[in-house]
């Protein structure tokens, strides 16, 4: 069975069972996944895996205040040999399914942005309150097959810097700020692909029909398969 690894962890989220909810739907369609909140270790391993899955929300927490209280247990930088190991990783042909948080990532590593396929701005990026959101797959990307326009509670991230030849499957309308907001793409790096999706807040949020929709078609993707 092919196998894949789950980064996990942070703060503000409830990422155990996030993560748990991930493993549960992945292995679903084929994978035997293992949850990790140890990223170095996980970096130094990464060869022995099919799929890499980043649910996580790990960076220096430099940004306010608010955050020195956590600072020691979950401050944090990516070390320069896990960040040639991850690049090499991708570039070479490695999948990465990443989800929410996870664009916030590595925020003192411009490389990451390259492999995830866009990063949040902490001068333009935001996002109100989660509440109900009317979420649309774009019909100009073969990932929108078999999901349709659907409603759940989650975060907007309004504003994410994309890269320019990163490729937007999904938007999101926050009744908030009445805008749509590009909150999903596919990203080729190399050889290497990436399925970014900024939904995923809780558990709840993975559990939709749609959504779990949206991870199949990502996985196929991702494998180079076609999306029926």
């Amino acid at each position: 069975m092919k196998k894949n690894l789950i980064f996990s962890g942070g703060i503000f989220h409830p990422f155990d069972d996030t993560s748990k909810t991930l493993s549960t739907i992945i292995n679903n369609f084929g994978y035997e996944s293992e949850i990790t909140v140890d990223i170095e270790e996980g970096i130094r391993n990464i060869d022995k895996y099919d799929l890499i899955t980043f649910n996580a929300l790990r960076w220096r927490m430099l940004n306010h205040e608010k955050y020195i209280p956590y600072l020691d247990e979950w401050q944090f930088s990516l070390s320069n040999i896990s960040r040639k190991l991850l690049d090499d990783y991708i570039r070479k042909g490695g999948k990465m399914l990443a989800f929410h948080t996870s664009v916030i990532c590595f925020d003192d590593w411009d490389g990451w942005s390259r492999l995830i396929g866009g990063k949040w701005n902490w001068d333009e990026s935001y996002h109100p309150p989660a509440e109900i959101v009317e979420v649309s797959p774009l019909k100009n990307h073969s990932l929108h097959k078999n999901v349709k326009n659907f409603k759940l509670k989650d975060e907007v991230y309004h504003n994410l810097q994309i890269e320019k030849d990163s490729h937007p499957f999904l938007s999101a309308k926050s009744n908030t700020t009445n805008e749509d907001h590009i909150i999903g793409w596919t990203h080729q790096y190399q050889k290497g692909r990436t399925v970014y999706n900024a939904l995923g807040h809780d558990s709840d949020s993975f559990k939709n029909p749609d959504m779990i929709n949206i991870i199949e078609n990502s996985i196929l993707w991702l494998s180079g398969d076609k999306i029926c």
